[in-house]
C-alpha cells in the first residue's frame, strides 16, 4: 500500500549525500527546510535546546524525519563555542532566530564565516533581515498579509483568509530556503566560497505569486476578490459538494475540458450561455451545484475518472493515501512506528530520495556521537557535559 525504501534503494547515493548541515531547533518552515535537505541525503543534525527548558518541549519539531539530535545551551559561552566548532566542520548552517540573535551570542556570520569561508550561512525569517518590520515578531498570516498575497485569497464578500500556514512559513519559507541552499552549494563548487542567504518569507511568499503580479494586466484578477477566474469566481473552477456530503473539485478552464464537464453533468451546451459570460457565472455555479448534490463522490467519479473534464474528488488525508492512483506511485510513505507521509518529491531518475523510516530523534540522543565526529574528545564532551552545557539523553534508562 505505501512505498517502503529497499536495500537496493539504500544503496543509492543520494544528492546531497555528504553534505554537513547544522539546524538550529525553531518552529515550522526551518524544519521543513532541514527535512528536505535529510531527504536527499543531506547529514542533518538538529542543535536542540536543553530538553529542561520549556522551549524545548515547546518546539516540537513533527519535520525530523533523517535528523539527528544534539542537545546544546547556546546562551552559555561554552555553548557557542561548541557550535562555533561545529559550524567550522559544517557545509551549511540553518539558523531561525529573530533578527541580532546570533549576533549577541557572538556566532554572526561575520564570524562563522571568517572561521569556515566555505559555510553557507541560511537566515529563515519572516521579514528578513533588513526594513522596518525587521525585529517584529509575526506568523504566516501577517508574512502573507505584508506580501499583498493575502488581499487576492478569499471568497466574494468574505474578508481575505489565508490556505492555513502553507503558503508564507513552508513554500515561501522552508521550500525558498532549501533552493537557496542548494543554489549556493552549486555555486560554492565554482568559488570555493560559501555565502549568508537571507530568506525571507514576505518575499519568499511574494516571489511565489509571480504569476498573480504578471497576469495582472491580462484580465485574470482585475474583478473583486471571489469573482475571478481561479479563485472561486468561475462556476467552472469550483468545488461542488456531492450526495453523500463530500465535495468534487472542478477546473474545466479550456472549452475543450468545459464541453466534458457540461456533458458529464447532462446538460446540453447549446441551451446554456457562454462558459465566459460573466453575468451568468452565479447562476451556473447554482445549476452545477444542484446537479452535483444528486450524486454520490463515488458516483460522480465513475462518471468523470476515464474524461478530460479536469473533475477530480476532494480526498482527505486517509483517502489521499489510499486512493489508486497515489498507491501506484508510491506518493505516500509509512514509517516504523506507523505513520504516513508525504513523499519526498520530486523523484529523481538516478539518485531518488530515500526518506528515514526511523521514529524522530529523541532531544539529545546524538549529541556525543556528533561531537565525536566533529573532533570532540571524549574529555571534552565529559567536562560540557558535567557543566550543564550540553545534554545526552541516555535510551537505556528511559527504557
Amino acid at each position: 500500500l505505501y512505498g517502503r525504501s529497499t536495500a537496493a534503494e539504500e544503496a543509492v547515493t543520494m544528492a546531497l549525500s555528504g553534505v554537513r548541515v547544522l539546524e538550529l531547533a525553531g518552529l515550522a518552515p526551518a524544519p521543513l527546510c532541514g527535512m528536505i535537505l535529510a531527504d536527499f541525503g543531506a547529514q542533518v543534525v538538529r542543535v536542540d535546546r536543553l530538553s529542561q527548558s520549556a522551549a524545548a518541549s515547546a518546539h516540537g519539531d513533527v519535520q525530523a524525519r533523517g535528523k539527528r539530535s544534539l542537545a546544546l545551551d547556546l546562551k552559555q559561552p561554552q555553548g557557542a563555542a561548541v557550535l562555533r566548532r561545529l559550524c567550522g566542520g559544517a557545509d551549511v548552517l540553518i539558523e531561525p532566530f529573530r533578527h541580532g540573535v546570533m549576533e549577541r551570542l557572538g556566532l554572526g556570520p561575520e564570524v562563522l564565516l571568517q572561521e569556515n569561508p566555505r559555510l553557507i550561512y541560511a537566515r529563515l525569517t519572516g521579514f528578513g533581515q533588513t526594513g522596518k518590520y525587521a525585529k517584529s515578531a509575526g506568523h504566516d498570516i501577517n508574512y502573507m498579509a505584508l506580501s499583498g498575497v493575502l488581499s487576492k485569497l478569499g471568497r466574494k464578500n468574505e474578508n481575505p483568509f489565508p490556505p492555513v500556514n502553507l503558503l508564507a512559513d513552508f513554500a515561501g519559507g522552508g521550500v525558498m530556503c532549501a533552493l537557496g541552499i542548494l543554489i549556493a552549494l552549486f555555486e560554492r563548487a565554482k568559488s570555493g566560497k560559501g555565502q549568508v542567504i537571507d530568506a525571507s518569507m514576505v518575499e519568499g511568499v511574494s516571489y511565489l505569486s509571480s504569476f498573480l503580479w504578471k497576469t495582472q494586466n491580462l484580465g485574470l484578477w482585475d474583478q473583486p476578490r471571489g469573482e475571478n477566474l481561479l479563485d472561486s469566481g468561475a462556476p467552472f473552477y469550483e468545488t461542488y459538494r456531492t450526495s453523500d456530503g463530500k465535495y468534487m473539485a472542478v477546473g474545466a478552464i479550456e472549452p475543450k475540458f468545459y464541453n466534458q464537464l457540461i456533458k458529464g453533468l447532462g446538460l446540453n451546451l447549446d441551451e446554456l450561455p457562454a462558459q465566459l459570460s460573466f453575468s451568468h457565472w452565479p447562476e451556473m455555479k447554482k445549476k452545477f451545484a444542484s446537479i452535483f448534490a444528486q450524486k454520490t463522490q463515488a458516483e460522480w467519479c465513475s462518471i468523470f475518472d476515464s474524461t478530460d473534464a479536469c473533475v477530480t474528488p476532494v480526498l482527505s488525508f486517509e483517502d489521499a493515501a489510499s486512493h489508486q492512483h497515489n498507491k501506484e506511485r508510491s506518493s505516500f510513505i509509512k514509517n516504523d512506528p506507523g505513520e504516513i507521509s508525504p513523499r519526498p518529491a520530486p523523484v529523481l531518475s538516478r539518485t531518488p530520495a530515500v526518506p528515514s523510516c526511523k521514529r524522530d530523534p529523541f532531544v539529545g540522543e546524538h549529541t556525543e556521537d556528533i561531537l565525536l565526529e566533529y573532533g570532540f574528545t571524549k574529555e571534552e564532551i565529559a567536562k560540557l557535559r558535567s557543566d550543564k552545557t550540553i545534554e545526552i539523553k541516555d535510551l537505556k534508562a528511559s527504557l
